[in-house]
């Protein structure tokens, strides 16, 4: 099946590694090119490097909570390719804690980036885009179950996947399209992190793996397929809806 991504430019937020980074091998691996970014400048020039080299990606470091960063990653795709087609938009996790043990500021920062840095990348990017783009936005599976310790993304990420909707609603008869993506238990480093903090992270992982009806962790590339397909104008028929990416580890419809 030809996704018809063959030279399409992508921008990925968040993507020198884990999820965004394996959306981004998919990407390139059927044609496109991107232009990808993240605070670390050597996980940036490492991605690039991985992906290809210059011909096939761009790096820009950069961070979503500075408002400046959307507009100056699409001067970068225009600069470098003369256009762009689509985003895929992810920040890290905030930090681990209950919604009611977390301080004040914990909310003000992970408000900044997990919500506000990723809804106005998604405003931005779809002010320039044409007819047939997409956006991509990595929610979590706490947009419908909570999870246990996270108590930061199971207040914020349900609001950003409505808002996703919305957006879906206002830029569809542009024939700009609008995806949240729900990866669940995935090995990334974030997970890791995860189960490290529970003291026990060889049995937080098995009893993890036992929880999901696959009975294992997914792998970033599974979910990196996904996100290229649905970044693709082969889903051109797909927006303002969440789609799990996790095995059946969501038990809601």
């Amino acid at each position: 099946m030809d996704l018809g991504l063959a030279d399409r430019i992508y921008i990925l937020t968040g993507a020198s590694r884990g999820l965004g980074f394996a959306t981004a091998q998919s990407l390139v691996a059927d044609g496109a090119k991107v232009i990808i970014s993240s605070r670390d400048p050597d996980r940036v020039a490492q991605a690039v490097e991985e992906l290809g080299g210059e011909k096939f990606a761009t790096g820009v470091v950069a961070d979503l909570t500075d408002p400046e960063t959307p507009r100056e990653l699409l001067d970068s795709a225009y600069e470098r390719y003369g256009r762009v087609d689509g985003a895929l938009i992810s920040v890290g996790g905030p930090v681990i804690g209950t919604a009611a043990g977390v301080s004040d500021d914990d909310w003000r920062r992970a408000f900044e980036t997990v919500f506000l840095g990723q809804l106005r990348a998604a405003r931005v990017f779809a002010t320039a885009l044409p007819a047939g783009g997409a956006i991509g936005i990595i929610l979590s599976s706490s947009v419908k179950v909570p999870l246990a310790g996270l108590g930061l993304s199971n207040g914020l990420r349900p609001g950003l996947a409505m808002a996703m909707k919305d957006m879906a609603d206002e830029y569809g008869p542009r024939g700009v399209r609008f995806v949240g993506l729900m990866p669940g238990r995935i090995m990334t480093n974030r997970n890791r992190e995860l189960f490290e903090a529970t003291g026990d992270a060889m049995r937080a992982e098995v009893d993890v793996a036992a929880s999901v009806p696959m009975r294992r962790l997914g792998e970033p590339h599974e979910f990196g397929r996904v996100a290229a397909f649905v970044l693709s104008p082969a889903a051109s028929y797909l927006t303002g809806l969440v789609l799990p990416v996790d095995g059946g580890y969501t038990r809601t419809l």
